[in-house]
């Protein structure tokens, strides 16, 4: 898939960023940036990907009362936009800040196939395995894992924590090739 792809695949999960923002002050933030980088897109290419997008059944659309359609996420879009959200957590190359991420989680067995895919995802974008439902990684992640645990549907049972001190650091530091 291209970049504007991508692009337009991960504005239109800014909408869920967006419901996902707990103050009024950080919805602004979302709008502005999304609404910034929907401008820069040049409009043929922006056609062209929606409709590769609606073809793969990645966005749909609904015809409004006003005459003008409304382009949203599927399902199978959300988690191809997720995707290539994690997959830029586990290639980030910032400069380690001195404090861990944790993801710790107490999800009923009703649910094994969202705590099982969130175990993946997270192993998958390089989060070490503290315990068996508690992972960490030095990277600053809380959107994309906030994004992820409301795709599974998984809120009640997960937290998400910031942490200043773990008594293996030095195994971690290892694990994460931090000096």
């Amino acid at each position: 898939m291209n970049a504007t792809k991508e692009k337009i695949l991960l504005l239109l999960l800014g909408g869920l960023a967006f419901s996902c923002s707990y103050t009024p002050g950080r919805q602004w933030q979302v709008l502005k940036i999304v609404s910034g980088e929907w401008k820069r897109l040049n409009k043929k290419e922006l056609r062209e990907g929606i409709t590769y997008l609606y073809r793969l059944n990645f966005v749909d659309k609904i015809k409004n009362k006003n005459g003008l359609s409304s382009i949203f996420l599927t399902k199978k879009g959300k988690l191809c936009a997720l995707n290539i959200q994690l997959e830029n957590i586990k290639n980030k190359k910032e400069k380690w800040d001195g404090k861990w991420r944790m993801v710790a989680f107490d999800i009923p067995e009703k649910h094994k196939g969202g705590r099982d895919a969130l175990r993946q995802k997270l192993k998958k974008i390089g989060f070490h395995e503290l315990q068996k439902s508690i992972f960490v990684t030095p990277y600053n992640c809380k959107k994309e894992i906030m994004l992820l645990v409301n795709f599974f549907e998984l809120d009640k049972y997960v937290r998400f924590g910031v942490l200043e001190f773990i008594d293996n650091e030095e195994y971690f530091k290892k694990v994460f090739k931090i000096s």
